[in-house]
């Protein structure tokens, strides 16, 4: 069924001439991460690098961010037009300050947050962290959300012993036996197994979406003024990035090297290695289910419930289907 639905995707991905897309004035496009360049980000890079952007009439740059609330930030106030960011964060900046900001795509439909441990540690199932001691980074996502997959487990915070560390501490100190668990997003599966082979060690991983936390996070998210503006613009873009994505999945290697084409101080290795890891997020058991890119009315709200409550904000303050567009992606 994956296949199925990338091929079609594929389908009509040459089909566009050159002599046509000379012949259309490239529309402008300015596109937002929601942090810094990897394998996740592939689909863009794909898009300018590979010519599927181009092909849609499109000339489109990246501007860098620093996180999903900067993202979002950077489209409320014009900078961008369109870009990626947790909607967690824009379901927050909704109900908050009312952003004018849209969600038009999903782009990862599970959560990224796992708990890692070593094989042996004794760590053979997502409860065994408790009492155990745990190390995170200070500033991801995943914290928001970790009391309601401990609650999920019958526990508490009380129940583990949490460290803050830098996000680069973290493979050696489990490594080494510093900490027992880490929290790490399974965009790093690749990363962190290759730190655990030079120790000559091998991991096992716990999503939290197997103690229950089951939502949409990465999105495609844009300016309410460039969909309001140039609604022609954002369905080409949408068309030429869902094109991306398919290609990134049948061909990571050459995905990676569009990446690094673009960022040389990233290695085509380590790019494909992200890319293959993100990928399992993105075409699952939800996307057969539910199509490339949509949003689920009842995963869209128990992701709000979730949300919601993780950040302690009223449930009644937004109706989340009030953030997304899904006619812009519709067709596509």
């Amino acid at each position: 069924m994956k296949r199925m639905i990338v091929k079609t995707l594929l389908g009509g991905a040459f089909a566009a001439t050159a002599a046509i897309s000379a012949a259309l004035a490239a529309d402008k496009v300015v596109y937002q991460l929601d942090w810094l360049p990897g394998g996740d980000k592939a689909p863009i890079y794909v898009c300018i690098q590979t010519g599927f952007c181009a092909e849609e009439g499109l000339e489109v740059t990246i501007e860098g961010g620093r996180g999903s609330s900067e993202a979002i930030t950077k489209l409320a106030t014009g900078v961008s037009d369109i870009g990626s960011a947790g909607i967690g964060a824009l379901m927050s900046a909704k109900a908050g300050e009312g952003v004018p900001v849209t969600a038009v795509m999903s782009l990862f439909n599970k959560g990224p947050h796992a708990f890692y441990a070593l094989v042996g540690s004794g760590v053979e199932k997502i409860e065994d962290v408790k009492g155990r001691s745990v190390a995170t980074s200070p500033f991801t996502e995943s914290n928001i959300y970790l009391p309601l997959v401990l609650q999920d487990m019958s526990m508490a915070e009380t129940d583990i012993t949490l460290t803050k560390a830098d996000p680069g501490a973290l493979g050696p100190m489990l490594m080494t036996g510093a900490t027992d668990v880490i929290i790490a997003w399974l965009t790093d599966v690749s990363r962190y197994t290759g730190q655990a082979k030079e120790a000559g060690k091998e991991l096992v991983i716990f999503p939290w979406s197997a103690a229950g936390l089951e939502l949409y996070s990465a999105s495609l998210v844009a300016s309410d003024k460039f969909l309001k503006e140039r609604p022609d613009v954002a369905r080409r873009f949408i068309e030429a990035y869902k094109k991306s994505i398919a290609f990134a999945y049948e061909n990571p290697k050459e995905a990676a090297e569009a990446v690094a084409a673009a960022v040389p101080e990233l290695s085509v290795e380590n790019v494909e290695g992200s890319l293959k890891d993100a990928m399992v997020l993105v075409f699952n058991e939800v996307t057969e289910k539910d199509g490339l890119g949509a949003f689920e009315p009842e995963r869209l709200k128990a992701t709000w419930e979730r949300v919601s409550k993780a950040q302690g904000l009223d449930p009644t303050a937004l109706d989340p289907e009030s953030i997304v567009d899904r006619s812009f992606a519709a067709g596509s």
